[in-house]
């Protein structure tokens, strides 16, 4: 076998004989070698060497995150409060400026300091940090160093064909990082002066010389963001570097949205925990694609800023007749090789789910054929069914303050109800602001099940119930009062 080829075949080997509890005296000759042919007549399909890439990644960021459970124990028996002051550092937002070059301006020494030593974690150590953005907490590490974004994987339990977002602090920096010669589309020059610095994500060429295959899960573009969040920003710019940065929680599991979410989940899995606050946005940013052909700006995953108004910046921005069109994946087109091989995070695997079981419950679209909506009382009669042994039964429920249907149920005193109020119908950015919050505090509070009512699909709400579909296990229709 070539010597790079022969490399792999014996990095591979290394990792499987780590992760097998059968003595090498016991192991199947056979198979072994099976496997040595198999290596030997594909090595020169640059695919098969992706895979297989791909699969090293990932047995040995699930090894790590064995380690790092087994290290979790320490701080298993620490209040929230505890965890918080034994690993989270407090940043102060409204200390930080920035100059007209995007060089970050400190009032509050202590948050200085909290930075500083995350930056040096970062840089130094090659490890991964938590820090506060605008739309959720990320789990950052250096992206252009592929070991230290591996941290990322292992820390999360992150398959490693689910590519990452990576994070700069300035136009100048996000421009450092594409091919030489590219030249932005028009489109992306508007969005960019609209909404960057902010909770957008545009996907772009990448330079494989600057981007770690392990950024992109082997796919030819990458995915940038400038977030808003002054401490995110500042980290980034302090640190010198690009920071590739998932949400800060286990693999699947909600995003968090305030800092005692991600110890209560990552505690002792991470170093440095930047505290600085509650998130504004409370959801992931939108990403877009706007690398086709034909102009057009394709919605990946509708997010922190909604359609609506990207909509409105380029029919200000273009003359008309020009006006590129924003497709809404799963809405308004379909890609099956973008859901076998996603080019950003939230398109294939199960997302955002707590514990326990979520059942959404729809009262704004109509059932589909076949199918009809029941009323209050019959949904609870079926939960009670299929729940016996909850006793009492505990129900989470997360409702708009204005909900139709929430006194009706929580009027069934046999049930034990946690109320988690999402904002009025008429203000879905609150909504948004709350969704995971609402999910981990009715978690933590020990309920059998969640129910969360639908909201309209327009302005953050579309990205609301993208959210709350990829969390629920099943869905009903329900009669509202007339």
């Amino acid at each position: 076998m070539p010597s790079q080829h022969s490399r792999l075949y014996r990095h591979l080997v290394r990792e499987v004989a780590k992760a097998s509890i059968v003595p090498r005296s016991q192991r199947n000759k056979e198979i072994s070698a099976n496997f040595r042919t198999l290596f030997e007549r594909n090595h020169q399909s640059k695919t098969f060497q992706h895979d297989v890439g791909n699969v090293l990644t990932f047995m040995h960021s699930q090894r790590q995150y064995k380690i790092l459970l087994d290290r979790y124990n320490p701080l298993v028996d620490l209040t929230t409060e505890e965890r918080i002051e034994a690993t989270a550092r407090r940043c102060d937002p409204s200390s930080i400026s920035f100059d007209a070059d995007g060089v970050p301006l400190f009032k509050s020494p202590e948050t200085l300091a909290a930075i500083q030593s995350a930056s040096r974690y970062l840089t130094e150590d090659l490890q991964a940090v938590v820090f506060p953005t605008e739309t959720v907490y990320g789990l950052g590490a250096l992206a252009l160093d592929a070991s230290a974004s591996a941290r990322i994987f292992a820390t999360k339990g992150r398959p490693p064909d689910n590519p990452l977002i990576v994070h700069v602090s300035s136009q100048q920096m996000l421009l450092s990082l594409l091919p030489a010669g590219y030249t932005l589309p028009s489109a992306y020059r508007v969005l960019i002066d609209h909404f960057c610095p902010g909770p957008l994500t545009l996907l772009f060429p990448r330079d494989p010389i600057k981007i770690p295959n392990i950024i992109t899960a082997g796919q030819p573009t990458v995915a940038i963001r400038i977030p808003s969040h002054p401490v995110a920003r500042a980290l980034i710019a302090v640190s010198n570097s690009p920071l590739a940065a998932p949400s800060a929680n286990s693999s699947g599991k909600p995003s968090p949205t305030r800092a005692q979410h991600v110890l209560g989940d990552l505690g002792g899995k991470v170093g440095v925990v930047l505290d600085g606050g509650p998130c504004d946005v409370g959801l992931e940013s939108t990403v877009v694609d706007g690398l086709h052909e034909d102009g057009n700006i394709r919605v990946l995953r509708p997010g922190g800023v909604p359609i609506e108004d990207i909509e409105r910046v380029l029919i200000q921005n273009f003359d008309q007749g020009k006006v590129p069109k924003v497709l809404v994946h799963r809405r308004d087109f379909l890609d099956e090789d973008i859901e076998r091989a996603p080019t950003t995070p939230g398109m294939k695997y199960r997302h955002y789910s707590p514990s326990v079981p979520v059942k959404l419950l729809r009262t704004i679209s109509k059932p589909p054929h076949g199918e009809e909506a029941i009323t209050p009382l019959d949904l609870l009669n079926s939960l009670k069914r299929s729940l016996t042994s909850c006793t009492p039964l505990k129900i989470g429920l997360m409702t708009p303050s204005d909900s139709s249907i929430a006194q009706g149920l929580v009027n069934d005193t046999e049930v034990q109800w946690y109320q988690y109020v999402l904002g009025s119908l008429a203000e879905p950015a609150v909504t948004a602001q709350r969704l995971f919050d609402g999910f981990l505090t009715l978690e933590k509070a020990g309920v059998d099940i969640i129910l969360v009512e639908e909201v309209s699909e327009d302005r953050e709400g579309l990205a609301i119930m993208n959210r709350v579909k990829k969390a629920a296990g099943e869905a009903c229709w329900i009669m509202t009062p007339v």
